[in-house]
């Protein structure tokens, strides 16, 4: 049956339209993705560090649920730079289910990793998120204040309007910057 939709998927790479060409080349790429998936998950867990986050980047492209057990996994990773990739990746994956664990990505110990979460909640419209990223508006670092306003935007929610307002006076430009345009994006 998967074979049958790939020899599909390769005839429509002769397809005389260029869209459906397109189409056709990036389904069969996400197809490959996935029959690889054991092959990227043993690179996930043997692999050297830019192994690893090519790993979970291509996890990305694959549409399945299997993919969220070992990206869930690497938000516990020593090295930082893969709990900011699993981070990365499950904010553009849009799950639902995952933005607890990203809740509590808020709170890692690296810098880094705490933008891309704050970041990563943005794809959610999910007005639950308010209070947590709210929070971050008085912490020393620049980026994260700046991660958190730009995701309190996306989300749209007008709860957050009192707050961007007051950042509209923040010393840094950035900040305020970043919370002009925020405001723009919440719901009259």
């Amino acid at each position: 049956m998967l074979e049958d939709r790939k020899q599909a998927l390769r005839e429509r790479l002769k397809d005389p339209d260029e869209g459906v060409r397109q189409a056709a080349a990036s389904a069969l790429d996400a197809l490959e993705s996935a029959l690889d998936l054991t092959e990227i998950l043993d690179l996930l867990k043997r692999g050297s560090r830019g192994q690893r986050v090519k790993a979970l980047l291509a996890l990305e492209r694959i549409n399945s649920v299997e993919v969220f057990p070992p990206l869930l996994a690497a938000l516990s990773f020593p090295d930082e730079d893969i709990r900011s990739t699993a981070v990365q990746v499950l904010g553009r994956k849009k799950n639902p289910k995952v933005m607890g664990n990203l809740v509590q990505c808020l709170g890692d110990t690296h810098p880094a990793v705490r933008v891309h979460a704050a970041e990563a909640l943005g794809h959610f419209s999910d007005p639950r998120l308010v209070p947590h990223l709210t929070a971050l508006l008085d912490e020393q670092d620049i980026e994260l204040i700046k991660a958190a306003i730009r995701s309190l935007g996306a989300i749209g929610c007008k709860n957050a309007e009192e707050t961007l307002i007051a950042r509209l006076g923040h010393e840094n430009a950035g900040v305020r910057r970043e919370a002009t345009r925020a405001l723009g994006q919440l719901e009259l």
